[in-house]
């Protein structure tokens, strides 16, 4: 059977004692809604409880509560066993702590969540030998970093890492760790960048910590910086670091301009197929001017609104280019670029070769 994961909001007066009673209640009626519980977190401080459920359906979870104790779920989404242990480090209730009848877990599912991307610069040597020895290099040191702070490593692709943290500082020292040691190992053809967002894993999305992946993502791939963070990742490090000012190798994003990041990459995700997308279309969906909106992108990006979509659909074609889709002219129009000519002279200005020449070295080295 599918597992679901949901969402309780718990009012002020509600404590962990509480929530475990209603698990309690849960259990002995799972039965009836053909429903086994696996387990939950519950968070005081934010005031939030997930359980996770193996049911038949989302509406059988939804029953199997209402019946139990009239606290019906938020939000509920389906999970996969594997990557919920992988976030939050188990899907079955931890051993009692104390001789109770109840087994009380006051554990938030609330984590820190860091995206690490190795990104190429330039292809003309990619499938060089020495390239494919500094990456694995690389990639190898990530890994050993992200388990000497306690990291969980969630999804792992080519030159991507997701990792789930329960410290911020371990994060945050992660990240510095990370940077420190690549800074020795790469080379100019290599680029690395880093985001760090928190959040809940389960909001209004279809995806366990889907927002706060999106958020950690648009870091990385946008900010300017090795290093970028949320300011509620600052709030929290200062907070479990108090008197220690945060690195200032690390970049710090306002609220406003977490809101404009957002903003403005839900705008490219869903528009930057169509090649007729303009900078006047951003703008005027923003809300702000030419030169405010030109201001806003190189005070936070280092690029123009045109240079990032460019390179936004450059990566999205080279990726194309690597799971062998296409040829170039297929490539071209289905990222979004107006003619095979183009998409060619933007990949040599961008990537130092023409898309044919490393179509050639990917597919075939």
């Amino acid at each position: 059977m599918p597992i679901y994961m949901d969402r309780h909001e718990i009012p002020a007066t509600i404590t962990a004692e509480d929530i475990a009673k209603m698990h309690h209640a849960d259990l002995k009626i799972e039965h009836k809604f053909n429903c086994r519980g696996l387990t939950y977190w519950c968070d005081e401080e934010r005031k939030t409880a997930f359980c996770l459920v193996e049911a038949p359906n989302a509406q059988a979870v939804h029953d199997m509560h209402d019946h139990a104790h009239g606290d019906v779920p938020h939000t509920i989404i389906e999970v996969e066993s594997n990557i919920v242990e992988s976030f939050l480090g188990r899907i079955s209730d931890p051993v009692k702590a104390k001789k109770t009848k109840l087994n009380i877990i006051n554990e938030p599912a609330f984590r820190i969540l860091m995206v690490t991307e190795l990104k190429r610069m330039s292809l003309e040597n990619s499938g060089s030998k020495q390239f494919n020895d500094t990456i694995y290099g690389c990639s190898k040191s990530i890994i050993e970093i992200i388990k000497a702070f306690n990291g969980s490593i969630v999804k792992q692709r080519n030159n991507y890492f997701l990792t789930s943290f329960n410290s911020v500082t371990d994060a945050v020292s992660c990240s510095l760790e990370i940077k420190k040691v690549l800074q020795i190992e790469q080379n100019s053809e290599i680029e690395l960048n880093i985001g760090l967002s928190a959040g809940i894993p389960v909001t209004d999305k279809k995806g366990i910590f889907e927002d706060t992946i999106k958020v950690a993502e648009y870091l990385s791939d946008f900010v300017k910086g090795s290093i970028s963070i949320t300011s509620e990742i600052k709030e929290l490090y200062e907070s479990e670091n108090r008197n220690v000012s945060l690195n200032e190798e690390i970049n710090t994003l306002s609220p406003s301009d977490e809101d404009f990041l957002k903003s403005l990459m839900t705008f490219i995700e869903e528009n930057w197929k169509q090649s007729e997308l303009k900078t006047s279309d951003v703008f005027k969906h923003l809300g702000y001017s030419k030169s405010k909106l030109y201001r806003e992108m190189v005070a936070m990006s280092g690029k123009s609104i045109n240079t990032f979509i460019r390179e936004y659909r450059l990566n999205k074609a080279l990726d194309l280019i690597d799971k062998q889709t296409g040829n170039i002219s297929e490539i071209a129009f289905d990222t979004g670029f107006s003619s095979p000519a183009y998409f060619s002279k933007s990949f040599l200005e961008t990537y130092g070769v023409l898309p044919s020449v490393y179509t050639k070295q990917a597919w075939y080295s």
